[in-house]
């Protein structure tokens, strides 16, 4: 099991067992504690999906405070599922992807699903013509992100109906903003 696997599920195990959050172990490579970066956590449990919870900016100090923060939140938060309970444990898998920083595209033909992963995003009410990222409330009404390499998204079209599917945007009537993003994906099979 690899570095990422395994803090993903020491920190799903403790906080679920005894509501502990873990500290990140000191013998995690460098890269943990120098590079920040949006994290997604997916959970399965024999074979179907259980929770899946992400970030596609940084929230915390660092990838290594990212995980433990997401994995607790795929436990705990995840409204389709409900929490995972202690009797779960043995029977999940899980999967990490650490994000790159997404850029906007201009046009659909910069997409492939199967290398990016993709976010699109309505512009709101703010008066700022900056419409990357504002963490203003105000600043999107509905955001839908698809991970890369999903399957059956085998086109950009269908990635950007899905996406805006799940975020419950109107394409022909919502104008919409479009962002790729890279992933480094990691799990147990």
């Amino acid at each position: 099991m690899n570095f990422f696997v395994s803090l993903t599920k020491e920190a799903v195990e403790n906080y679920v067992k005894d509501k502990k959050i873990v500290s990140p172990p000191e013998n995690l490579p460098a890269e943990f504690f120098h590079k920040k970066a949006g994290v997604f956590v997916t959970i399965e449990k024999n074979g179907q999906l259980r929770a899946c919870i992400g970030t596609y900016l940084p929230t915390q100090k660092n990838i290594a405070k990212e995980i433990i923060s997401t994995a607790i939140a795929v436990a705990t938060e995840d409204y389709r599922f409900g929490p995972i309970e202690k009797d779960e444990l043995p029977y999940l898998a899980y999967t990490v992807y650490i994000l790159s920083e997404p850029e906007p595209i201009k046009n659909i033909s910069e997409l492939n699903p199967k290398k990016f992963g993709i976010i699109v995003k309505t512009q709101g009410f703010s008066q700022s013509s900056d419409v990357i990222f504002n963490p203003s409330p105000k600043a999107y009404q509905k955001t839908g992100l698809l991970l890369p390499g999903l399957e059956g998204i085998n086109t950009a079209e269908k990635q950007v109906s899905m996406a805006c599917q799940k975020a419950g945007i109107d394409q022909t009537a919502e104008k919409i903003f479009i962002y790729r993003f890279k992933a480094e994906k990691y799990g147990e099979k």
